[in-house]
């Protein structure tokens, strides 16, 4: 599939849709001197290129109670059971991410819990599930680096 061609105005409009998704086309507009409908039309046309894929909407754990927060490696009794693992995990709400990986372990999460209590309990539901040989949990500090806008940044660069 081609690369689709990305002009100043679509990086700007992408860089104020990262800091805030809820932004309305016509604020967008005001700040970038050009019309709410070029907004529109430039935003579809990065949805229908699949540039776009929906957004998302930011919410403060800490402030909900889940601050806790912990990466777990899985490790398969065998690779068969990847997707039955997957549909497992998906069954879990506080296994937030999940990725099927290659080198040390063949599943790794991102699992959000209240306390370590609440985590322990979340891990042994991951260790229950059929095809789990063990985990491994490494648990997070402090989330240190979560920016999307740099990446983004050097691609539109690369792009030019």
């Amino acid at each position: 599939m081609a690369k689709m061609s990305l002009d100043e105005i679509d990086h700007q409009i992408l860089d104020i849709l990262i800091d805030n998704t809820r932004v309305p086309f016509t604020e967008i507009s005001k700040r970038l001197l050009i019309s709410a409908g070029t907004v529109h039309v430039r935003v579809k046309k990065m949805e229908d290129a699949g540039i776009i894929k929906g957004s998302s909407l930011n919410l403060d754990y800490v402030k909900l109670g889940y601050s806790f927060i912990a990466y777990v490696g899985i490790f398969l009794e065998k690779t068969q059971k990847t997707e039955f693992v997957l549909e497992e995990l998906n069954k879990i709400p506080f296994v937030t991410v999940a990725h099927i990986t290659t080198g040390k372990f063949n599943i790794f999460c991102k699992v959000r819990a209240r306390n370590t209590k609440n985590a322990k309990d979340i891990i042994f539901m991951i260790d229950d599930i059929e095809g789990v040989l063990r985990t491994e949990t490494m648990i997070s500090l402090e989330e240190s680096i979560n920016d999307k806008k740099r990446l983004m940044h050097t691609i539109f660069n690369e792009l030019q």
